[in-house]
C-alpha cells in the first residue's frame, strides 16, 4: 500500500456531486488484440472520429457531473478506458493489476494520478490480475460490491477488495469472452435496479443475481442490446448514457423512470469498450452495513503422472468450469520419465457452496487436501431411516478415506452413488459406504467435501511385468483389431483362473440369439466363469434353446421361424416352474444342456434380476429390485474382472456397484453402451464394439491356443 500525501483531506471532494475521471483519446488506436472485439480492427479506428465521439460523451456527462482528466500518455492507447484504472471508494483506491502486458504500462501513470490527488492507494500482489471498475461495480440498492472474474480479474483478488474497502463482495463468473469485463454486461442502476445480460454469466452467478435483486428490478436484456454494449452505461441519478439501445429497452427504462441518452461510440466498440469503459466514477455512496467476503480457498495435492494421465488439466478445467479459480503453488515434474509429478494448487471459489461442488469433483479425480489444510469431515445425524441429510457426500468407485478428528479412516464397502455412514464401535468409529435405503437412525453421514480424499492408482509409465494385463488404456475399442483385444483378455482370464481369482459375467439374451451360448458354456466348463449375472430373458432363451432348439421361436441352426415357435419360451418357463427351480429341472433330467445347465453342474452361482416386461417369470428370477441388487452386489464382491456381454441395463447397474481396481470389459454392438461404461471413470475399463457371438468365439479360440506358464487345465474343444 502506498501512503497518501499529507494534504489528502483537502484534495478529496466529500460532497454528493458525482465526479468522473476521463482520459482524452489523443493516442487511441487498436494496436493489438486482447479481446474478441479487436479481432479484425487493427489500425481500423479513426482517431478523428474517436476524438469527436469522446468529446460528445464528455459534453453530455459534464451536464450531470464534474469531469476530471488524466493526461494521456504516448504508447498506451487504452488509457482512454479509465474505468480500468482502479476501484475507488471514498478516499481509497485499489489500483488495477492488468492481465495483459499491453496495458500493464498504464499502472504507474494511474497510480501517480491517484497519489497526487490525495488517495490512499492499495496495490495488489504482483501477478494477481484485477482490472478496477471494469470488473467491480457497487450496487445502487444493497450497497454491496459486485465483482467479476473469469477473463481479466482473478477471483483471489476479491478478498482484498472486501478488506481494503470494507465492503461485502459478491463474485460473478463471466463465461462469454465477448463480455470480458463485468461492466460490458452488467450495470447497477439508481434505486436498486439492475441492467444485465444473463448469457454472460454461469448458472451460479445468475442464481446469485436473482437472489439479491428482486424480479421487478431486474432488467435482463437480449443479445442484440448486449453486443451494442447497452450495459456499458454511465448512470447518474435517473439518467443513463449509452452507445445505443433498442426501442424496447428504451421503453422499458422510460417506464421505470430513467432518461436514456444515446451517444454513438462505435470507434471505441472496435476495442471492446463504450460509455462506462471511458469513465471512472470517483464518488460512491456508502450505505454498507455488512463488510464481508464469501470467497473460499483451499489447497489440494495432486500426485502421479499428472501430464501423461491428463489429471492436472482435468483438475484445473474442473475448477474453472465449476465457477472457481486457481493458483498453482508448486509443480514438480520429476527428473526422469518414470518419476511421478507432484503439484499443489490453491482452489478459490466465490462461496462455500461452489467450493463444496468443486471439491467434490476434485476428490473424485483423486485430489486431496494437504494435511496442514485438511479439516475433519463434517457429519450430520440420520434422523429418518433410508434418508440422508442434505448435501451428503456422494461416493465414487474409488477407495476413499475420511478425516474423523485427527485420524484418517478408510471407507469400507466402496461403491458408486452411496453415502459415507459413520457408526461407533468398541474399537472406534467405522466408516462404510451405504446406499441411501440402508441408512439407519443412530448413524452419522458425511456432508460437504471437507476431510475427504480418494485414492487413485494412476497408470504408471514403468515397465510392466511380462504377465501384467493392460487393456491399451481405458476407452471404447471400435477401431482396434478385435483379435488383439481378445488376445489380451484371454491372457488375463487364464492368469486369474490359475491363481484362484474371480471372473463375473453379466450377459444378456443377445448372447443366445447370436450363437454365443456354445462358447459361454465352454468358458464355464473351463473354470473361467465364477458367477453369472443377468435378467430373466437370458435364462429363458437359453433354456428354450436347450429344450426346444429355438430362441424366441427361431430355429438356431437353420435361422428360420418354427411353426408355433412363439409359444416355446412360455413352454420352457412352464417346465421350470413345474419343477420349482432351474437346478431342480436339471436334477429331473429335463434340462440337459445350455448355459444355465453348465452353471448348475459346475457350481457356478447365478443371479437373475427381473423387470416389468418378464414373462413367467422363472422361479429363480428375483422380482424384488432391492433383493436383486443386493444379490448382484454379493456376487460382484471380490471380483478381479467383470465381462459384460450385450446387456445395457445390467452392465450399467453392475458398473455402478463395482469399486475401482476391478477390470471391466463391455462388449456390445451398440457403441453407446460401451461408451457409457467407459465414461464411469475407471482407468481399468474398456469397451469392445463388436458382435458378442463373434467376440466369444474368438475368446474361446484364443484360450485354447495359450500354452506355457498358463497351460490350460481343461482343453477347450
Amino acid at each position: 500500500m502506498t501512503e497518501t500525501m499529507a494534504n489528502k483531506a483537502t484534495s478529496i471532494d466529500t460532497t454528493d456531486t458525482t465526479r468522473i475521471l476521463m482520459c482524452a483519446p489523443h493516442h487511441y488506436d487498436v494496436d493489438y488484440v486482447i479481446n474478441p472485439w479487436m479481432e479484425g480492427n487493427i489500425h481500423r479506428s479513426s482517431r478523428d472520429q474517436a476524438e469527436t465521439q469522446w468529446q460528445k460523451l464528455h459534453d453530455v456527462l459534464k451536464e450531470y457531473a464534474v469531469i476530471e482528466l488524466i493526461e494521456p500518455k504516448p504508447g498506451w492507447p487504452d488509457m482512454v478506458f479509465t474505468a480500468n484504472a482502479g476501484l475507488i471508494l471514498g478516499d481509497r483506491v485499489v489500483l488495477s493489476r492488468f492481465f495483459h502486458e499491453e496495458r500493464q504500462g498504464e499502472e504507474p501513470h494511474f497510480q501517480k494520478w491517484f497519489e497526487d490527488n490525495g488517495y490512499t492507494v492499495y496495490v495488489l500482489p504482483k501477478g494477481l490480475p484485477f482490472e478496477g471498475a471494469g470488473d467491480a461495480l457497487f450496487d445502487r440498492g444493497g450497497g454491496w460490491l459486485w465483482a467479476g472474474y473469469g477473463f481479466r480479474s482473478e477471483l483471489d483478488s476479491h478478498p482484498y477488495l472486501a478488506k481494503w474497502l470494507d465492503v461485502e463482495v459478491l463474485s460473478l463468473h463471466l463465461v462469454d469472452s465477448r463480455f470480458y469485463h463485468l461492466d460490458t454486461c452488467f450495470c447497477p442502476l439508481q434505486g436498486g435496479y439492475l441492467l444485465y445480460y444473463p448469457g454472460a454469466f454461469d448458472a451460479y452467478s445468475n442464481r446469485l443475481i436473482e437472489m439479491r435483486v428482486p424480479a421487478d428490478k431486474r432488467i435482463a436484456i437480449d443479445e442484440v442490446d448486449a453486443v451494442n454494449f447497452a450495459c456499458n452505461t454511465v448512470n447518474i441519478d435517473r439518467t443513463v448514457v449509452m452507445n445505443k439501445a433498442t426501442e424496447s429497452l428504451k421503453q422499458r427504462l422510460d417506464e421505470l423512470g430513467f432518461t436514456v441518452i444515446e451517444t454513438p461510440l462505435t470507434e471505441f466498440l472496435k476495442a471492446g469498450g463504450a460509455a462506462k469503459c471511458l469513465t471512472l466514477k470517483m464518488s460512491e455512496p456508502r450505505s454498507i452495513e455488512t463488510q464481508t467476503s464469501t470467497v473460499q480457498s483451499r489447497v489440494i495435492h495432486l500426485e502421479g503422472h499428472l501430464l501423461d494421465s491428463g489429471l492436472v488439466n482435468r483438475a484445473l478445467d474442473t475448477i474453472v468450469s465449476g465457477g472457481g479459480s486457481f493458483q498453482v503453488l508448486s509443480f514438480d515434474l520429476g527428473k526422469q520419465r518414470q518419476d511421478s509429478s507432484v503439484a499443489e494448487v490453491k482452489v478459490i471459489a466465490p462461496d462455500v457452496t461452489v467450493m463444496d461442488d468443486i471439491m467434490g469433483q476434485l476428490i473424485d479425480l483423486g485430489a486431496a487436501s494437504l494435511p496442514r489444510e485438511a479439516q475433519p469431515a463434517e457429519l450430520e445425524p440420520v434422523v429418518q431411516n433410508g434418508v440422508a441429510p442434505d448435501d451428503f457426500y456422494v461416493t465414487t468407485i474409488y477407495p476413499t478415506e475420511v478425516l474423523i478428528g485427527d485420524r484418517w479412516i478408510k471407507v469400507k464397502g466402496q461403491r458408486m452413488d452411496g453415502a459415507i455412514a459413520l457408526s461407533q464401535t468398541d474399537s472406534g468409529p467405522v466408516a462404510s459406504c451405504k446406499l441411501l435405503r440402508d441408512l439407519e437412525i443412530g448413524e452419522s453421514v458425511v456432508v460437504g467435501s471437507r476431510g475427504i480424499h480418494t485414492i487413485r492408482e494412476l497408470a504408471s509409465l514403468k515397465s510392466k511385468k511380462a504377465d501384467e494385463f493392460s487393456f491399451m488404456g481405458a476407452g471404447v475399442s471400435s477401431e482396434r483389431r478385435v483379435e488383439l483385444v481378445v488376445e489380451q483378455i484371454a491372457w488375463d482370464l487364464r492368469r486369474i483362473r490359475d491363481r484362484g481369482g474371480k471372473v463375473v459375467v453379466t450377459a444378456g439374451p443377445v448372447v443366445i440369439h447370436t450363437g454365443g451360448s456354445e462358447h459361454l458354456k465352454q468358458l464355464i466348463r473351463g473354470g473361467y466363469v465364477h458367477a453369472l449375472l443377468g435378467g430373466n430373458a437370458i435364462a429363458v432363451h437359453d433354456i428354450e434353446q436347450a429344450m426346444l432348439g429355438t430362441s424366441l421361436g427361431m430355429d438356431m441352426k437353420r435361422g428360420v421361424s418354427v411353426h408355433g415357435g412363439h409359444r416355446h419360451h412360455l413352454k420352457a418357463i412352464n417346465t421350470v416352474r413345474r419343477h420349482g427351480s432351474i437346478a431342480k429341472t436339471v436334477e429331473a433330467g429335463e434340462l440337459t444342456s445350455g448355459v444355465m445347465y453348465e452353471c448348475v453342474k459346475n457350481n457356478v452361482p447365478f443371479s437373475l434380476a427381473g423387470s416389468i416386461r418378464d414373462d413367467g417369470p422363472l422361479p429363480d428370477t428375483k422380482m424384488d429390485l432391492i433383493e436383486a441388487q443386493a444379490d448382484y452386489a454379493r456376487l460382484v464382491e471380490g471380483a478381479d474382472l467383470i465381462l459384460m456381454l450385450s446387456t445395457m441395463l445390467h452392465s450399467i447397474g453392475v458398473g455402478n456397484m463395482t469399486p475401482s481396481g476391478v477390470k471391466m470389459v463391455c462388449v456390445d454392438i451398440n457403441p453407446a453402451v460401451v461408451t457409457k461404461l467407459s465414461d464411469r471413470g475407471s482407468v481399468e475399463s474398456t469397451g469392445v464394439v463388436t458382435d458378442v457371438g463373434l467376440f466369444l468365439s474368438l475368446l474361446v479360440h484364443q484360450l485354447s491356443k495359450l500354452t506355457g506358464q498358463y497351460a490350460p487345465v481343461d482343453v477347450l474343444n
